[in-house]
């Protein structure tokens, strides 16, 4: 709960009044991780207290809270690696892309056996991840098919709001009592890196992850090709958030780059520009969920987008891996 308070008195400051640090990997710890995180434990528990007080899918409190709630994980959601690899955290929390439905077989599944494990938070961390986390709460809160019976579908959506709540606050506590310091003191005994150099490509790695994902995954998915889009393809099309989450996605991207090429300004101001010609790319793009793709100019103003985002994971990153001398190596979500 203290650490809530002070997570939420943090957000109310600006970036600008955070300590200024020539390390590239102090910044990215103490601007990005440390706050982002937070964040997330933050609206996770505003999320958790919005179920609780009321758990009608459209009411309009927990809606704000959860969209709240799943932008703060959108915004972390790149830093797969220690605590939020730990348990299955990450997938717990998102299971997606699910190319096989399994989250709404689960939820079906649940549903339909009233299976008394969602009013145990033990039992229920032991559900199956592809019907915990935002993906399956976006379908409670926006899918019609999943409010019957209507006690155990507010019962459900309680439970997992709790447990977003729970698995945040564990990543957060851990990122905080272990693993920043770890990050800032490899070598050490309780450190799983042995020289800084690792540290500096663990996150140079996490950053080019969070560029394939949204480039191959939260845009490559919908956009399919000219002649065959897949906008249902797309990222929490239910609850409308599909662009968003690459908006999102770029601007905490954009703040992770150049937060680790401190030390490197013109390399700063070549990721800034790549990032403002993703932008420009981004705000020609007018529907919310893609469905728009099948007309060809709105397919076209897609690929913009692909191609710039495509422009900064081919350039200015690997631009980037050389100034820092790393390369982006195996990442959490290779092999999806």
């Amino acid at each position: 709960m203290i650490r809530s308070l002070i997570a939420a008195l943090i957000l109310c400051l600006p970036i600008a009044a955070t300590a200024e640090t020539t390390d590239p990997v102090e910044a990215v710890i103490a601007e990005l991780i440390l706050p982002g995180f937070d964040r997330l434990e933050a609206r996770s528990a505003d999320l958790d207290a919005a179920a609780q007080a009321n758990c009608n899918p459209e009411a309009p409190a927990l809606r704000t809270a959860y969209n709240a709630a799943f932008d703060a994980w959108v915004r972390v959601s790149h830093l797969r690696f220690g605590p939020t690899e730990a348990d299955n955290r990450a997938f717990s929390l998102a299971y997606w892309p699910d190319r096989k439905g399994f989250t709404p077989k689960v939820l079906s599944q649940l549903l339909a056996a009233q299976d008394p494990a969602i009013h145990d938070p033990d039992s229920f961390a032991h559900l199956s991840i592809a019907g915990r986390g935002f993906y399956g709460m976006e379908f409670l809160l926006y899918d019609t098919r999943f409010r019957a019976p209507a006690d155990y579908a507010c019962a459900l959506i309680r439970a997992s709001a709790h447990d977003i709540a729970l698995t945040t606050t564990a990543i957060a506590r851990d990122w905080h009592d272990d693993y920043a310091v770890a990050m800032r003191n490899p070598g050490s005994a309780d450190s799983p890196y042995r020289t800084r150099e690792e540290v500096v490509q663990e996150l140079y790695k996490a950053f080019t992850t969070g560029l394939k994902f949204t480039l191959e995954t939260r845009l490559g998915r919908p956009l399919g090709s000219f002649d065959r889009p897949r906008p249902k393809r797309a990222e929490a099309w239910r609850s409308g958030r599909s662009l968003r989450h690459i908006k999102l996605s770029l601007g905490t991207l954009r703040e992770h780059a150049v937060l680790l090429s401190t030390g490197h300004p013109e390399m700063a101001d070549q990721l800034q520009a790549g990032f403002d010609a993703a932008d420009e790319a981004l705000n020609r793009i007018k529907d919310p969920v893609f469905a728009d793709l099948t007309d060809p100019s709105a397919w076209l103003h897609a690929d913009v987008l692909r191609q710039s985002i495509d422009l900064i994971r081919d350039q200015q990153s690997a631009n980037l891996g050389a100034a820092l001398g790393v390369a982006s190596g195996f990442n959490a979500l290779d092999g999806d």
